[in-house]
């Protein structure tokens, strides 16, 4: 019979469910949340429910979002007429995050993957065709994870994609700033070589 009381016990399972938390590191958050404030807790229940029942997916782009459309959808600063597809709205942060882009986003949530049972009208590759014929894309960067499933998303909707008239670019990937040669797998020093620049 455990220790804790059933209250506890019932968080603590809660948490285990969340990607990345083992029981652990559930448990440390469980305790820490016994200690805290009361109205820190609320705050942080209180945003976990507004999550839930505010956030959807922008019906242009498919990020997740509070208003349709999302806010960069609306932007009129940013460049319409190049799309940056990528697998789920985690690597649209992370692209948004970097500063360095400033076009327009379209998110799959997913990656074709047959053995997964995922096939191409899982995604949402039919909204990024019209869209792109609809909205007159000059430019598709394919942000896809440098997986076999990423890969193989990427080649699809590059054959897709090619025969509407645009250009389909894909993202580079080699070796991170700052990495040593030596210490890098066989898969990062052949991409890197592969995608090699002249200076």
């Amino acid at each position: 019979m455990s220790s804790l009381a059933r209250p506890v016990e019932e968080l603590i399972r809660c948490l285990v469910r969340l990607p990345g938390i083992g029981e652990k590191s559930a448990t440390r958050l469980a305790l820490h949340m016994l200690r805290a404030p009361q109205h820190e807790m609320e705050a942080l229940a209180g945003a976990i429910l507004a999550v839930k029942r505010k956030i959807r997916l922008c019906s242009r782009c498919f990020n997740f979002t509070d208003e349709d459309p999302c806010r960069i959808c609306c932007d009129p600063k940013r460049e319409s007429g190049v799309l940056c597809v990528v697998e789920e709205p985690g690597d649209l942060m992370a692209l948004e995050g970097s500063g360095h882009y400033r076009g327009q986003y379209h998110v799959l949530h997913g990656v074709i993957s047959p053995l997964d049972g995922v096939g191409p009208d899982d995604l949402r590759i039919a909204e990024l065709t019209q869209r792109v014929e609809r909205e007159g894309v000059r430019e598709v960067i394919l942000a896809t994870n440098p997986s076999v499933e990423g890969e193989a998303t990427a080649m699809y909707l590059a054959k897709l994609l090619k025969p509407l008239g645009v250009r389909v670019t894909r993202i580079a990937y080699g070796l991170p700033v700052g990495a040593d040669v030596q210490y890098a797998d066989h898969v990062t020093l052949g991409k890197a070589l592969e995608n090699r620049r002249d200076l």
